[in-house]
């Protein structure tokens, strides 16, 4: 196993009810509604994305880049609180430190989101940050874990990849990782080279190890 790749909201740290609230509160600034049946749209999927299914949905006339900072603030604003780690999360973390597993965070959200995020999660523990600033395509496009894998200079086929959401497992898959998922808001079903489990409990280093070989 060259590397581990983590997805970062739902997977490392729960931030998903955190999204919530935020995209209710810039809806309903739009003079909207929003439910879950509207976030489950939108799991795993692109910072674009969120924007423009926010405004297709309550057809607002607005600046999508003023949208988008609004996003941005409540995001900030939230997170500037903490944020929560998974359960599992720190743990496995650490055990890929100790048995010096290179590692990379690779997240559909803005490298802003990302470092508010790794101020309580802790920048040390990964080499590499692929945001959706630093490809052209994000999840489930496979840019986001082949940009990962390039920058590590390692085969993505020897590679594990986190993930929680279907746009996340789509990307990794097609970028040629061994999955592991983590469902989160939304199911995802077993699968060839994809392995389904609760939480990260129930993962470690020798498990993670073991899919590669």
């Amino acid at each position: 196993m060259d590397a581990v790749l983590f997805d970062m909201d739902g997977l490392l740290v729960d931030t998903e009810g955190v999204w919530f609230e935020v995209e209710t509160e810039v809806v309903t600034r739009l003079g909207g509604d929003w439910g879950p049946e509207h976030q489950e749209q939108l799991v795993g999927g692109s910072w674009d994305r969120t924007v423009a299914y926010m405004l297709e949905l309550t057809q607002a006339d607005a600046d999508p880049a003023v949208v988008g900072e609004w996003l941005i603030d409540g995001m900030e604003r939230r997170l500037s609180r903490g944020v929560e780690p998974m359960p599992g999360a720190l743990d496995l973390l650490r055990g890929l430190g100790d048995q010096g597993v290179r590692t990379a965070l690779v997240t559909s959200s803005l490298r802003i989101i990302a470092d508010a995020v790794l101020k309580a999660v802790g920048r040390e523990h990964f080499e590499i940050i692929v945001t959706a600033d630093d490809v052209t395509c994000t999840k489930p496009h496979p840019e986001p874990y082949l940009t990962a894998a390039g920058l590590l200079s390692v085969d993505p086929e020897r590679c594990v990849a986190l993930e929680d959401s279907p746009n996340g497992v789509a990307s990794a898959t097609a970028a040629g990782c061994r999955v592991v998922a983590v469902p989160g808001v939304l199911p995802i079903a077993q699968a060839p080279g994809r392995v389904v489990m609760p939480s990260l409990l129930d993962v470690d280093v020798d498990f993670l190890r073991s899919l590669v070989r």
